[in-house]
């Protein structure tokens, strides 16, 4: 087990979620295959993305459902920036996990804001990643909100039409 994903089991035990986390053989590190390693369609798969706030000195994470994109006309309503990407290193520092196993637990004090957007609403469970870019945790919605301790809902990703 490696160690992002032992701490973010250490996070979730106050939930008594820890038990539910998945570690695969297999990469995760893609909404496609993180799909493909816990058997779901890859719109369940809740990405967790990374963007630099308005301040620069924080990072504004929106947890979506994997085939929302961003919408940057809303997120630039709901956050009063543009959305930019974090690049890797920032993602590392800022969050204290690698790209492809970012996820919204165990987040250093005062570095991020946690927004779930309403995408993943459509679904009764969503799997986010667990610390690691070969893991994931299967959570409903509301467990989610309360685990990653979100600022809240937003409305800031576009789906597709046929999905809807």
């Amino acid at each position: 087990m490696s160690a992002e994903v032992e701490r973010v089991k250490q996070y979730l035990r106050a939930w008594e979620l820890d038990g539910r986390v998945r570690e695969f053989q297999v990469s995760s590190a893609t909404v496609e295959l993180a799909a493909q390693a816990v058997h779901v369609i890859p719109a369940r798969i809740a990405k967790t993305l990374s963007f630099l706030s308005k301040e620069g000195d924080r990072c504004i994470l929106v947890v979506a459902a994997g085939d929302a994109r961003i919408d940057n006309k809303r997120f630039k309503e709901q956050f009063g920036v543009k959305a930019k990407m974090l690049s890797p290193e920032q993602v590392r520092q800022m969050t204290g996990h690698y790209i492809g196993g970012v996820c919204p637990f165990a987040l250093p004090d005062g570095q991020c804001e946690v927004w779930l957007d309403r995408s993943l609403q459509r679904f009764d469970t969503i799997f986010p990643a667990a610390g690691s870019d070969a893991s994931a945790v299967e959570l409903s919605c509301d467990e989610l909100e309360r685990c990653a301790q979100a600022n809240g809902w937003v409305d800031v990703c576009k789906i597709p039409e046929t999905a809807q």
